[in-house]
């Protein structure tokens, strides 16, 4: 029946509760519904809220992570700082340059061993075929080498574990040069 034709008609007392119900379920449907929407959003913004919380501890714990692993370094190297004024101040004293050559001759000894434990070394160049990932060539002279062979050092390059922390700055070998001749 069409809406317009249901106006002059009289409705019986099943028919209006049926009616009733039928609204009042699609209401109380609307409300859940709604209510699930409103819980889920509030769980979101929980969420969310929790997670650029989360961010802002994590860069805390890494900015201080961080802080404490520069601490640590200094710490390494302060006995050196501290051996070395030690050696000037005792030279000042008594002027004896054996002395304070052989406490300086300590003190490198010292930071040797601590870039030893760091995992650094010393990139070995002299006579080796150059190599652009662990040498930085400053030079290229005509020489009785063959040609990309490092001649001389300039700057020495490091290693940690493997990986080039700094190259080292070379001259390399262009070759044996043309000579002309002349008759």
């Amino acid at each position: 029946m069409k809406p317009d034709q249901d106006q002059g008609r009289d409705r019986g007392p099943g028919e209006a509760d049926q009616e009733g119900a039928e609204v009042r379920s699609a209401d109380a449907g609307e409300v859940l519904a709604k209510d699930e929407v409103r819980s889920c959003v509030d769980r979101l913004q929980r969420l969310q809220a929790e997670f650029e919380n989360y961010k802002k501890r994590m860069l805390r714990e890494t900015a201080a992570a961080a802080e404490r692993i520069s601490d640590q370094e200094v710490l390494d190297f302060l006995p050196l700082y501290d051996n070395l004024k030690r050696a000037f101040r005792n030279y000042n004293g008594n002027k004896d340059a054996q002395a304070f050559v052989e406490g300086v001759e300590r003190v490198f000894a010292q930071f040797a061993e601590i870039l030893k434990q760091k995992g650094v070394s010393p990139i070995q160049v002299i006579g080796q075929l150059f190599d652009p990932a662990r040498h930085e060539a400053l030079l290229g002279v005509q020489s009785d080498q063959e040609p990309n062979v490092v001649l001389e050092e300039f700057e020495t390059g490091y290693l940690r574990n493997g990986r080039v922390l700094r190259p080292s700055k070379v001259k390399v070998s262009k070759g044996k040069g043309q000579r002309e001749e002349t008759t």
